[in-house]
């Protein structure tokens, strides 16, 4: 069994693989944990104002509706899904869809603004019940948010350092927390999955891959909105998001999904072999 522990903006998203047999796909069940980066609509069903259950969210999502993701379309954990072989995406775990057969390939327990807390990430409980392989993915560039360019950038329109500094010094932690996990657990495999530089690539280099816009999100104007800003009043959301790195004033666009899951894929390798 194992899992990936995904930190993006200060929350923690977690996604637990369950390695107990090989067969299509790759791995047979897959649980994410986590915030808004990773809900597939838990939110729908919770008493909080924050939520994406309306449109222009989902507008090019499979279904072209609002699902309760925080983005245009799919999300990185969707093509991960997707990746490992899956042919449907974990339910999310408070919907209709979470019961029967649905829950055999696994469940999304994901909620927008969840935040940390410590039983999302308990290693030794986990551990105790089978856990070996596990996936830490590290924060992104969190100073290159259109938000964080809005709130702290003083109308320069460039990421911040500061915020930039702060969330290399939390993977440097992060990668000498999973090298201690690794020696102090026998038989634990530790991978951790760099997101920080494919993010930044995007948002430095955005026509290398494709994109054009990677510094004002796709969502009104594209400087803050999110949740409930970002909606079908919204004045200026662009007509074709997968020129935009971000979605909203937090979250990134489905293309920029894609890319994202791919680097992951690519460094995931030795976790799932």
């Amino acid at each position: 069994m194992g899992f990936l522990l995904s930190i993006y903006v200060g929350v923690v998203a977690i996604v637990m693989v369950a390695l107990v047999a090989r067969g299509d796909p790759l791995v047979p069940m897959l649980c994410v944990f986590g915030d808004s980066v990773v809900d597939v609509g838990n939110n729908n069903h919770l008493n909080t104002l924050i939520k994406s259950n309306f449109p222009p969210y989902g507008r090019d999502f499979v279904t072209r509706t609002p699902t309760g993701r925080f983005c245009n379309g799919k999300l990185a954990t969707d093509f991960t899904a997707e990746y490992l072989g899956f042919d449907s995406y974990p339910p999310a775990y408070l919907s209709q869809d979470a019961k029967g057969k649905n829950l055999s390939i696994g469940a999304n327990f994901a909620s927008a603004g969840s935040g940390f807390y410590d039983r999302t990430a308990q290693f030794y409980n986990l551990y105790g019940v089978g856990v070996r392989r596990i996936g830490v993915t590290t924060l992104p560039p969190t100073g290159c948010l259109p938000a964080a360019i809005t709130l702290f950038g003083g109308g320069s329109n460039q990421c911040i350092g500061r915020l930039n500094q702060d969330a290399v010094a939390f993977n440097n932690k992060l990668s000498n927390t999973a090298l201690y996990l690794k020696n102090r657990f026998p038989g634990l495999k530790v991978v951790v999955f760099d997101i920080y530089q494919p993010l930044l690539d995007l948002i430095t280099k955005p026509t290398d891959q494709g994109f054009f816009e990677s510094r004002k999100a796709c969502c009104g104007t594209g400087t803050i909105e999110t949740s409930m800003l970002c909606n079908a009043r919204s004045v200026g959301t662009c007509s074709n998001a997968t020129q935009y790195v971000f979605w909203d004033g937090f979250h990134p666009s489905e293309a920029a999904n894609k890319v994202i899951a791919q680097a992951l894929l690519q460094q995931g390798f030795d976790l799932i072999s």
